[in-house]
């Protein structure tokens, strides 16, 4: 493009304006990268979005259904790529579910200051395969996906990669660990839980009879047993909600069902995403308070409108893998009479449609935790500490090489190294860079150095955790 742009200036007569700094190779290359991109076999553009110090690209690449079977059908997975600079570290980011079409940055993006390449999760609209055969959706399939996208943009990103994700993202980060060990150089999970057997779920009742404060636990276990002591009046106002909105309630049986399962819902939701300092926003005593008041709290933080048919479609994949492979919670209500409770903590079978087999293998988180305790190189865990997806979570053991497991102190959901103590916070960004390969000699001598190398941005750091507010990891 330069050298045409060359000639057609001399032609003009204009080669003066020639007369400028040439680009350095690197920069040249730089200028290419979407055509770079775009000569990956299998890698076409969605859209380019504008970001202000990046390019950033929505972008489609073409997996195979089955990595088994590589030369049989395919399917387009959706991916984004934030691109700064060949040169820097590239982070491999997840949710686990859909991806993001709108640029962000991970905070390990940040604390590198690096690329970052998304993907969307197998299974998750529009990145289905068409007919769908729910047998190929498992987490060696997905990590299989993550290893073909690592695989093809390794020769343009040849720096260190680092994989990373929150809550299912961190488990996706942590199975693509297992099953490819020499593609990252470095494993940061956040939040990520861990159901070892998917029976013994103790550890979250004795999380929610512990976490915060008496009070606090008080005013939402009053709450919730109001709203199913006021179930009839309560259901009222839900339907006119159903009726206004659509909702339907095929999947999980009826209204009745759907109302049950959000008020179960509500205290798991408010630890999860909310915590102590919304403590004064639940009615000090339920009994006394309105109809409205209690709709609006349990609305508020879990949501009325999710286990309809519609809320809960666009989650089929993660309730099939709940019901697979992960596992799901089951928790208690001490403080609930039994009457009270018609269908009790439904198992995600319930909340996937029935024409869909669903079969659980026992065997896959064992495998997963049994690697993890054995095997972690170059691993990070962090937690918060008023999370109850914590409550079971990964543990390296004592022959792990260069892993650790940290708790923020009073986070929740949205725990991040930032929201460490001091000496934590410090060695886990050290250990970050040293990862990614861009720690300074001072850093590696002294982790109390360690920083991120790029400033914090509004516009692509922020996270509204409000906005992913749901009963699941």
């Amino acid at each position: 493009m330069r050298a045409l742009i060359g000639r057609i200036l001399v032609a003009m007569g204009l080669a003066s304006l020639l007369l400028v700094t040439p680009a350095s190779p690197a920069a040249a290359a730089e200028d290419d990268i979407l055509d770079r991109l775009l000569a990956i076999e299998g890698v076409s553009l969605i859209q380019e979005k504008p970001v202000q110090g990046y390019r950033y690209f929505v972008l489609n690449f073409t997996q195979p259904v089955d990595h088994r079977r590589p030369d049989g059908d395919t399917f387009q997975q959706r991916f984004t790529v934030l691109h700064k600079d060949t040169a820097r570290p590239t982070v491999f980011q997840t949710s686990g579910y859909n991806v993001s079409t709108n640029p962000g940055r991970s905070e390990p993006t940040r604390i590198v200051d690096g690329n970052q390449v998304s993907m969307e999760y197998r299974f998750f609209t529009p990145s289905r395969p068409d007919p769908a055969d729910w047998d190929d959706l498992d987490i060696w399939q997905a990590a299989s996906d993550q290893h073909a996208i690592f695989k093809a943009l390794k020769p343009i990103y040849s720096a260190n990669w680092l994989a990373t994700g929150g809550s299912k993202g961190g488990m996706t980060a942590t199975y693509f660990e297992r099953f490819y060990p020499r593609d990252m150089d470095g494993i940061v999970a956040y939040v990520a839980p861990n159901d070892v057997v998917n029976r013994e779920d103790s550890a979250y009742d004795k999380f929610f009879a512990s976490v915060g404060t008496e009070d606090c636990r008080d005013r939402l276990n009053g709450v919730q047993r109001e709203a199913l002591v006021r179930r009839e009046a309560l259901k009222a106002t839900y339907a006119d909600l159903a009726d206004t909105e659509g909702y339907t309630f095929d999947t999980v049986g009826s209204l009745d069902a759907a109302y049950e399962m959000v008020v179960l819902d509500y205290v798991w939701a408010f630890w999860q995403y909310a915590g102590t300092a919304e403590c004064s926003n639940i009615p000090a005593d339920a009994a006394t308070a309105s109809d409205q008041a209690i709709w609006d709290s349990i609305n508020y933080y879990s949501g009325f409108s999710f286990y309809t048919d519609q809320g809960l479609s666009p989650y089929t994949p993660y309730y099939y893998q709940a019901g697979t492979e992960l596992g799901a919670p089951t928790i208690g209500f001490p403080h609930i009479e039994d009457e009270l409770i018609r269908y009790g903590y439904q198992p995600p079978r319930s909340f996937v449609p029935r024409d869909i087999d669903m079969r659980f293998d026992p065997s896959a988180m064992r495998d997963v935790d049994s690697w993890v305790r054995k095997h972690a190189n170059q691993m990070l865990f962090v937690y918060g500490e008023a999370d109850p997806w914590g409550a079971e979570r990964f543990r390296p053991g004592i022959f792990a090489n260069d892993s650790y497991v940290f708790t923020a102190p009073g986070m929740n959901h949205g725990a991040n190294v930032a929201g460490l103590v001091a000496d934590e916070r410090e060695l886990a960004t050290a250990r970050i860079l040293e990862w990614a390969g861009v720690a300074t000699a001072a850093v590696e001598a002294d982790a109390s150095k360690a920083k991120p190398l790029a400033t914090y941005d509004a516009k692509l750091d922020k996270r509204d955790l409000r906005q992913e507010r749901r009963m699941r990891p």
